[in-house]
């Protein structure tokens, strides 16, 4: 193990520099989206770039193709958190509560979901030479599906999260991007903390 690390710090790279630059700014927004604050919506217009880059060298362009995904999101997120509740007369407009994800948005937001894997899917193996087209697509749609929800303020972001993390990191170290890949298997402990720590969130803003 140590003489797998020794050799990958042996020759230097941009796109071992930029996997370990892409760790430091996932760090930043993880405590960011744990303390809910709104500040990890400009974050998310950074991240795209440096992970852009990246999964474009390694040839995991549905993930590359979502980094144009989250410089959008992370506009309307931030637009969701700040303006979209409004307050009574006369008061400032408040920040955007945690809440529940709503059972009437399951099926549908299933639907979507299912139907944004096949369609990555047949682009991937249509336009790409992608060697992981079903992974790809999978964790492409599944993050899209989560970043909404996110967009949203839901407490159940958080075990979409964990799913996508729980895969991209296998993905990740099977494509031989190491820091990204201990990211993310750092991610999907935080998954778990991050849901609990919202709901206790959610309950003292609704007592």
């Amino acid at each position: 193990m140590i003489e797998t690390i020794i050799e990958y710090f042996s020759e230097f790279s941009w796109v071992k520099a930029i996997d370990m630059a892409g760790l430091v700014l996932g760090l930043i927004y993880l405590w960011l989206e744990f303390k809910a604050s709104i500040w990890l919506w400009l974050v998310s217009v950074i991240m795209p770039i440096v992970h852009g880059y990246l999964y474009w060298e390694r040839g995991l362009y549905a993930d590359f193709g979502m980094e144009v995904y989250y410089v959008l999101a992370a506009v309307y997120g931030y637009a969701m958190w700040r303006w979209s509740r409004k307050g009574r007369e006369g008061e400032k407009a408040a920040e955007r509560p945690i809440t529940h994800f709503p059972l009437r948005r399951v099926l549908p937001v299933t639907l979507i979901g299912l139907a944004l894997w096949a369609l990555i899917y047949w682009i991937l193996i249509t336009y790409t030479d992608s060697s992981v087209p079903v992974c790809d697509s999978f964790t492409t749609a599944l993050s899209m599906v989560a970043l909404w929800a996110l967009a949203q303020k839901y407490a159940e972001q958080w075990l979409l999260w964990l799913v996508v993390d729980a895969v991209c990191t296998v993905l990740y170290i099977y494509k031989q991007i190491p820091f990204t890949a201990c990211l993310y298997a750092f991610y999907t402990v935080m998954a778990v903390l991050g849901y609990r720590t919202w709901l206790k969130k959610m309950t003292t803003t609704t007592a």
